[in-house]
């Protein structure tokens, strides 16, 4: 087959046109790829092959390291027992095990019993008579989502598709059609007047969220406030099980902490932090710190070919920026032994009778209660355990007696988490689930946010635009994404805030800490015709206006100055309170009061230059208004930014149908290159933030030069930009 027919012939099962040029250069998959095609085409009789049947023949093509095996996984593909990549993992698991021809054979087994498992009637029809009672009662009120999620827990290698099917027709055979009661939309109940003061009495007790009002994240995090077990007390939480051994290990833990708090941080070193990870960071760091405890730093470093090194340092940079030490930099792979020993260990106990093999670490990995290890190979098997083995069995190895996680983990992986613990008889640690945080207009999925850098949306992962940790550039001090996360509350509900709550966090922090300067971003020149001889060419401006025991600085100051365009208007509106030609205005700190002579246009008409004559403050009526100015200034760039999406759900389809990409804000970002500062910022260092008076809060950008320096708007002076 020529080169192009290849090309066209890869294209067509849904690879872009640059993927299946790359796929060309590969000699040995562009062969087994192509095979697979007309195998695939020939099996199912079709003369073009869905893109799902595509992609999943491509996934099989680029990790199938025995062609012997290519026919025998097409076949499974092209007939739709294969139908997802999980699914498709069996099997590849078994031929990268070097499993011989009868082993093999087994595989086949699996394949059908997965697309057995699929349609497992008798599976879904347990769980429906699980809670049939409540079904009976609640009839379709009940949550529907649960009988889903309890079925997918067993059936894991099930097409999602057909659970639910099969699901919605055991629900109708056992309910019947939807009545006009089931429609009807539930009214809530009316409380008495008497009883409202009861229940806020009550909410007021029940909420973290109003518990912690005003309270730092130390308070929080301190003593009773979230009723947490004490060290050696696991027992006694909800849910924690039991068994003969518990007590004998809960004795040799305390022995080795002394009764310790003991958390950890257990990140992905596979892409940046970003605003939900600061919460997670101070959650673990600061209630082990609140405890006289101690938090380790452990990278989940469980999927080698996704992890670089600039994630593992940036990841820790990111800590200790945040103000948090680990008492400890740990990694799952330190442990990779000790974990394929014990998963050879839980083989045995499950096998005691039997000679354990590779084959048995396959039945594992099928095992619906636990997914052992995520398997590939190169020249030899390599073998890189899931998040569900590793992260309980890391935490009992390293004594942690806090595993704090967020509440998605709670009904998928918090059984798995005390099973495999109690199963190998080892120390149990509690985990506690919380509400992770989100923020509107805005996305932190790795996926999507990579999207944004390849699609040039952004600079990179710290663009100022994102919430990742790393577009700190923007000029967010750590202390008060800290405090946000105080605010925000320790609880166990889902929190999804605006963005606007940070910002005022920041505003709050920077009024205190950031020096004031004077910025003009749209110049218009002033010549001040009658300045006195004699007059002062230094003006004193203090760091802080409200605290001038905080020190002051100097600026320049002489005929010639520079105000912002906006402080001008040749026709005077109702209002309007600062300079026109009929209406005299301050200069902030300068002393002076300025009046328009003469106005000064352009060949277009635009308003070039203003003449005007000054005098002393002293000596006249006070002004409506007095505004800021620059003379022999610093020019600099400055980039105003905005929110990158439109919409508060970017990634909801009924906010945003056509994608998130479809959603960026044109006006996200401005930059303005030709702005004047004053010269107090001279010598500034990345990362120094500034009030720029009446404009904003200001951060040094690291794109700055010894020659111009550059300037990120970190948030404005007022939540909305229009009331400065």
């Amino acid at each position: 087959m020529k080169m192009a027919d290849c090309l066209t012939l890869f294209v067509s099962i849904g690879l872009s046109h640059q993927k299946a040029k790359e796929t060309l250069k590969n000699e040995a998959l562009s062969a087994s790829l192509k095979e697979a095609i007309v195998q695939a085409e020939r099996v199912s009789g079709a003369s073009e092959l869905p893109k799902a049947t595509g992609t999943l023949l491509y996934t099989m093509a680029s990790r199938l390291k025995d062609s012997r095996r290519l026919a025998f996984l097409t076949d499974s593909i092209a007939l739709g027992k294969l139908c997802t990549e999980q699914q498709l993992t069996v099997p590849l698991v078994c031929i990268m095990l070097y499993l011989q021809d009868y082993e093999i054979k087994l595989c086949n087994i699996f394949i059908n019993l997965l697309c057995s498992l699929t349609g497992n009637v008798v599976q879904v029809e347990t769980v429906i008579q699980k809670h049939k009672e409540q079904l009976l009662k609640e009839r379709y009120r009940f949550n529907m989502g649960l009988l889903m999620g309890e079925t997918r827990t067993v059936l894991k290698w099930a097409d999602g598709k057909a659970i639910k099917n099969e699901v919605d027709m055991q629900v109708l055979h056992l309910l019947g059609p939807k009545t006009e009661a089931d429609l009807e939309k539930k009214s809530k109940p009316q409380k008495a007047k008497g009883d409202e003061n009861a229940a806020k009495k009550e909410t007021d007790t029940k909420s973290p969220e109003m518990a912690f009002e005003g309270k730092s994240l130390m308070d929080q995090l301190r003593g009773e406030a979230l009723k947490f077990h004490k060290p050696g007390e696991n027992f006694k939480t909800e849910g924690y099980v039991v068994t003969p051994k518990t007590m004998e290990m809960l004795k040799k833990h305390l022995e080795e902490t002394g009764g310790q708090i003991r958390t950890r941080f257990p990140p992905e070193p596979n892409g940046i932090l970003h605003i939900g990870h600061a919460k997670a960071i101070n959650f673990n760091f600061g209630y082990a710190k609140a405890n006289d405890g101690i938090c380790f730093l452990r990278y989940d470093d469980t999927n080698p070919e996704k992890e670089e090194e600039k994630y593992f340092t940036a990841i820790k940079e990111m800590v200790e920026w945040l103000g948090y030490t680990p008492y400890a930099v740990t990694h799952a792979s330190d442990h990779f032994q000790k974990l394929y020993d014990l998963a050879m260990d839980l083989i045995r106990r499950k096998n005691k009778s039997c000679r354990y093999s590779r084959i048995d670490f396959v039945l594992m990995v099928l095992n619906p209660k636990l997914v052992l290890g995520r398997l590939t190979c190169f020249k030899q098997m390599c073998i890189y355990p899931t998040y569900d083995y590793t992260h309980c069995l890391c935490d009992s190895i390293e004594n942690i007696t806090h595993s704090l996680c967020t509440k998605e983990f709670q009904s998928s992986r918090r059984s798995a988490y005390y099973w495999l613990c109690n199963a190998l008889d080892l120390y149990c640690p509690v985990q506690w689930e919380y509400g992770r945080l989100n923020l509107t207009y805005t996305v932190v999925s790795k996926r999507k946010i990579i999207k944004l850098v390849d699609t040039g949306v952004v600079r990179d992962w710290d663009d100022p635009r994102l919430f990742t940790l790393t577009a700190r550039r923007r000029g967010f001090p750590p202390e008060a994404i800290n405090n946000f996360c105080a605010r925000v509350g320790v609880t166990v509900s889902q929190t999804t805030t605006e963005p606007h709550l940070l910002e005022a966090c920041v505003r709050d922090f920077l009024n205190d800490t950031a020096p004031r300067a004077m910025a003009i971003l749209e110049p218009l020149k002033i010549t001040i015709t009658n300045l006195p001889e004699g007059a002062k060419s230094e003006v004193q401006v203090p760091n802080f206006p409200a605290n001038e025991a905080k020190g002051s600085h100097t600026v320049p100051f002489s005929a010639t100055i520079f105000i912002e365009q906006s402080d001008f208007r040749e026709v005077m509106e109702k209002g309007y309170k600062r300079l026109t030609p009929e209406q005299p205005v301050g200069l902030r700190h300068a002393g002076y009061v300025i009046s328009v002579q003469k106005v000064i246009k352009d060949a277009q008409g635009k308003v070039v230059e203003l003449l005007v004559s000054c005098c002393s403050s002293d000596a006249t009526e006070k002004p409506k208004a007095f505004i800021h100015w620059v003379s022999q200034p610093l020019t600099c760039e400055v980039r105003l930014y905005e929110r990158l999406f439109m919409h508060k759900h970017p990634e909801d389809p009924s906010e945003v149908p056509n994608g998130f990409l479809s959603d960026i804000n044109p006006n996200s970002l401005e930059i303005i290159s030709n702005a004047l500062v004053d010269t107090s910022v001279k010598g500034a260092k990345v990362l120094d933030k500034f009030q720029f008076e009446r404009v904003g809060y200001f951060s040094v950008d690291p794109d700055s030069t010894e020659e111009k320096l550059v300037f990120n708007r970190t948030v404005t002076l007022k939540e909305d930009p229009g009331k400065l």
